[in-house]
């Protein structure tokens, strides 16, 4: 079992912001979290340090409880200068090289992209984040858990574009959004603020079609339909509304947009 972080290390951790994760220490301090993993270092200016996945863990629980999830010094969790990433707690490590590799549109995200079992691996805490798409019969944690992933997933989003996009633009999706449509619009909708439907709840249903480039949107009454076609435009996707041709039931097409 994993040493727990010391007292010292605990308040910085405790007092860290709840969403972002970003943390106020010393020098020393700072440098013995990430050292174990706990934090890294962003690499832009001003070069402000946040939680891992594993800080926010030992954040959440009690203090002097022993936490088997502590990584060791040196493991993929540990920070570095080499870390490209938007805000701590966001579910994948960013490399460089796996930045370069979203231009071609290939792997950041890709366990976010996963099938049904991959989805339940990452409710039951493997680490492995992947947004709602909607009819999940495991809907797993929620609450402020849940919605700080999804904020560090948005987030972290916004930096790929930006990093990816020539000319530096947030305002329109990025290859990897293109090559992961389901999962792309299931985040900006889940970001947003929108509930996907669960077992026994009604919400957003993101679905693949045979249109390429396209995914559709369907949702229990016109209200959300219309919510979650702003939200999605203001994402950086063309949304349209149509009708199904046999159950005359209304959807929305949604498209990334390219400029």
């Amino acid at each position: 079992m994993t040493r727990p972080p010391t007292a010292a290390q605990r308040r910085v951790i405790d007092a860290a912001e709840p969403v972002t994760g970003r943390l106020r220490g010393t020098e020393a301090q700072l440098a013995a979290l990430v050292r174990r993993g706990l934090a890294f270092r962003h690499p832009r200016p001003p070069h402000d340090h946040f939680l891992t996945p594993a800080g926010h863990r030992i954040r959440e629980t009690e203090p002097g409880t022993a936490e088997s999830g502590v990584p060791q010094a040196g493991t993929a969790q540990a920070g570095t200068v080499e870390t490209v990433t938007a805000q701590a707690g966001a579910p994948e490590a960013w490399t460089a090289a796996e930045v370069r590799r979203q231009a071609s549109g290939s792997g950041v995200f890709a366990a976010q992209a996963g099938t049904a079992p991959e989805v339940r691996r990452q409710e039951t805490g493997s680490g492995v984040f992947a947004a709602r798409v909607g009819g999940e019969e495991h809907t797993g944690v929620d609450g402020p858990a849940r919605a700080r992933e999804v904020h560090s997933a948005w987030q972290g989003l916004l930096e790929l574009r930006r990093m990816t996009h020539p000319d530096g633009a947030v305002d329109r999706p990025c290859g990897w959004e293109r090559a992961h449509l389901v999962r792309a619009a299931a985040l900006a909708l889940e970001a947003g603020g929108h509930r996907p439907a669960g077992p026994d709840t009604d919400g957003y249903r993101v679905r693949a079609t045979p249109q390429p480039e396209a995914v559709a949107v369907r949702g229990p009454d016109d209200a959300t339909l219309g919510a979650c076609a702003a939200t999605l435009e203001k994402a950086g996707w063309q949304v349209g509304e149509h009708t199904d041709p046999r159950t005359r039931a209304r959807y929305l097409l949604a498209s990334p947009r390219r400029v």
